[in-house]
């Protein structure tokens, strides 16, 4: 018998014809014997709806009362799960964030896991009980109502599954598993089977809309093996465990599957790309100690998020030009805060660019091989795709191209690693 924790996103249970069929998925994972907490989203658009209507009460909202509106939409889902359940014959509750509960800090709407006090729902769970859960909502010291941001169903499903000790972590989505690439961009993307945390954590932090970043770092500090399957199967299809789609595992796992010879190792595990990103030059920036902290610490403390960093000597001795992104939606803050401190930072000229896109090649491989930045370089380079910027990590290189450009790079990039598929999947 294994522990079970099945979390289902927003697509999964939009309508009541929906949650029924997510009810059939949680029904013959119990009937296997296993104990199963399900973890639920609200239904599709409606935090959207929920938050649309924060800002027409009032446009400076109170966060801890906007918390208050946007949990509403999971307690729903869950409710009609359970209710779906029960009529199924089902033993099932609902178990609100505040009822289990997951204490949660930092500030709201987008709080942090700390403990979850889970003693109450391992002895239901003993004891043949369905736990029906609402994501993306815990409780502060305060007692407040707290959420922790988009996506956060993926961080409360995995910080349940460590706090219950879960054999694994089911993340259905409305994809089968983790690609290669965006299969909509490059027909021939492969679905990868395994996939270690660190690689996981690196695509999902560069465009890989998967799984939600936090959730990926959570599983990785506890060891909680994570599983991405879809939700959209036909009506008796086999169970998670005859169908696999991606599980995401520790390095030590990995390397055993690798000595078994159920995985080969690949330099590059998978390509992603995002469009969110903005570029941002200085001119002019006087080159001297502590100008470039004029620049990001500001940044810094008003919470936007620097990636690419790069500093050129200028044509004129003393003077340097310094190129950074920023997240697209931040540009215009960003904008701002630099202007207000222009006579501080000496810069000339402030110039932006929203039409960027970064891509980045992934994979543990690329700590053993040499060349792959080259690679990349002149696989774009013979395409005519010009690099405005770098970063790299030990598994990790980052380009930053013109937005126009990028669906013909990943493609172009897929092929020059050799992740093409014989076929395209069906």
């Amino acid at each position: 018998m294994a522990r079970i924790v099945m979390k289902f996103g927003g697509t999964s249970v939009a309508g009541t014809e929906r949650i029924r069929r997510v009810a059939n998925i949680v029904r013959a994972q119990a009937a296997g014997g296993n104990q199963v907490a399900v973890v639920v989203s609200a239904m599709a658009g409606e935090t959207d709806r929920l938050v649309n209507f924060c800002r027409e009460a009032n446009p400076l909202y109170d966060p801890a009362e906007y918390d208050v509106v946007v949990a509403s939409g999971e307690q729903v889902t869950a409710g009609l799960l359970a209710l779906t359940l029960q009529a199924m014959g089902c033993r099932a509750r609902s178990w609100l964030g505040w009822q289990l509960p997951v204490r949660t800090f930092s500030a709201h709407a987008n709080a942090r896991v700390g403990d979850i006090e889970a003693e109450r729902l391992l002895a239901a769970m003993a004891e043949g009980e369905i736990a029906v859960i609402p994501g993306f909502q815990g409780v502060s010291d305060e007692q407040r109502i707290t959420t922790m941001g988009r996506g956060g169903s993926d961080t409360s499903a995995v910080a349940i599954a460590a706090a219950l000790k879960a054999d694994r972590c089911d993340i259905y989505t409305d994809v089968d598993g983790v690609y290669t690439t965006d299969p909509r961009i490059v027909a021939r993307a492969r679905k990868i089977k395994h996939i270690a945390f660190e690689e996981m954590l690196e695509l999902a932090s560069v465009g890989a809309k998967v799984l939600q970043t936090r959730s990926v770092s959570l599983a990785m500090k506890h060891d909680v093996r994570v599983q991405v399957l879809s939700s959209f199967v036909d009506d008796g299809a086999p169970p998670a465990d005859s169908l696999p789609g991606t599980m995401i595992v520790s390095e030590a796992e990995m390397q055993k599957l690798l000595e078994e010879g159920q995985v080969e190792r690949q330099t590059v595990t998978g390509i992603a790309h995002d469009k969110n990103e903005a570029r941002v030059v200085l001119t002019r920036v006087p080159d001297k100690p502590g100008a470039v902290a004029q620049i990001f610490t500001p940044l810094g403390d008003a919470g936007i998020n620097v990636d690419m960093i790069i500093q050129n000597v200028g044509r004129d001795k003393g003077e340097t030009d310094v190129t950074f992104t920023v997240p697209q939606a931040e540009l215009a803050r960003a904008q701002a805060l630099l202007e207000d401190k222009r006579e501080a930072i000496g810069f000339n000229r402030l110039i932006t660019d929203a039409r960027v896109a970064k891509i980045s090649v992934v994979g543990m491989g690329m700590k053993s091989h040499a060349g792959v930045a080259a690679t990349m370089f002149k696989s774009l380079a013979d395409r005519g795709i010009n690099v405005q910027a770098i970063s790299t990590s030990e598994i990790k290189v980052s380009v930053l191209i013109d937005e126009d450009e990028t669906e013909l790079a990943v493609r172009v990039l897929h092929t020059a690693y050799g992740l093409d598929s014989e076929l395209a999947p069906a």
